[in-house]
């Protein structure tokens, strides 16, 4: 384990029962028995350490979003493949049972043909002094809490935007405080996204199809370790019936995910391309809020 000063490692390290810790981070890189290294740093922070980690020969897990932009994430990953090591963004709702038994139960037709994805990221944030309000730092709603929702869509649909609308209420930094992005896919298919700093919690997701809809109305990306569930209506049903599934930790389950691949038991769950995906239609969607118009994902501007 790294950090910024010995005296905080050495705290870090007694509180967690962590057998080593180190007083930088380019002591963690230089050493040789660190074969893997997780960044939980800043956004702006992420491309950097990440190259240096990879250039010292270690595998990365990174934390979400992988990158600031989709340049900044092609950089990564065509690094991580000179280097011949692995390189995974940590969208830890992935690995939790609960989304893995919902993403099954679409591929299964449950809900028929979706028509609509909707989720909601939203939390009251207290300190005005959080790296969130910095733009320089790669702050801003869309980046720290729509990526899970643009990823979800993604995921579900198994597909990607053509275009996306975006639109934000900026704060006196410059970065997004509130952000709703609507995405459309090849087949008609519609996501919203909403994504806040400012507003009531919100951590909700439904998918909804021409035969009923899946709905979790609250702790969607982030239940903790405590049992779960989700709602499942019919076509013409407004009460339907409720699925718990068993608490899990979903970021013990990612990490141990991620060990395994890097140890060659297991392709990753999340690849690299994906995160490029995720990042590109981000980026489309910040250029939309700004611009005021529809934007292909691919850049140019378009026409609903």
């Amino acid at each position: 384990m790294g950090c910024r000063s010995e005296e905080q490692a050495q705290s870090l390290a007694l509180e967690h029962e962590i057998p080593g810790a180190c007083p930088g981070y380019e002591e963690v890189l230089e050493n040789p028995a660190v074969d893997a290294v997780y960044i939980p740093l800043p956004n702006h922070l992420h491309c950097e350490w990440t190259l240096k980690a990879l250039r010292a020969g270690k595998h990365v897990l990174c934390e979400k979003p992988l990158a600031r932009n989709g340049e900044e994430a092609q950089r990564m990953v065509e690094e991580a493949k000179a280097r011949g090591k692995l390189l995974m963004e940590g969208l830890m709702y992935r690995f939790h049972p609960r989304s893995r038994r919902i993403k099954s139960l679409v591929a299964e037709g449950l809900v028929g043909e979706i028509r609509l994805v909707r989720s909601a990221f939203c939390f009251p944030h207290p300190d005005p002094q959080d790296i969130r309000f910095r733009p320089e730092m790669g702050g801003g709603a869309l980046l720290d809490v729509g990526c899970y929702g643009v990823s979800l869509a993604r995921w579900i649909l198994g597909a990607e935007p053509e275009f996306v609308q975006g639109s934000a209420q900026y704060g006196p930094t410059g970065v997004d405080l509130t952000f709703v992005g609507i995405l459309r896919f090849p087949r008609g298919e519609m996501a919203i996204v909403e994504a806040s700093f400012v507003t009531a919690l919100q951590q909700t997701f439904s998918v909804v199809g021409t035969r009923g809809a899946i709905e979790l109305p609250h702790d969607a990306f982030i239940p903790w370790e405590k049992d779960c569930w989700f709602r499942i209506r019919g076509v013409d049903e407004e009460e339907g019936k409720v699925e718990t599934v068993p608490g899990a930790d979903e970021y013990q389950r990612m990490v141990e995910h991620f060990a395994d691949a890097a140890l060659g038991q297991m392709p990753l769950e999340v690849e690299p391309e994906d995160s490029i995906r995720n990042m590109r239609v981000l980026d489309a969607l910040a250029e939309s809020a700004r611009k005021g118009h529809p934007v292909y994902v691919g850049g140019q501007a378009c026409i609903f």
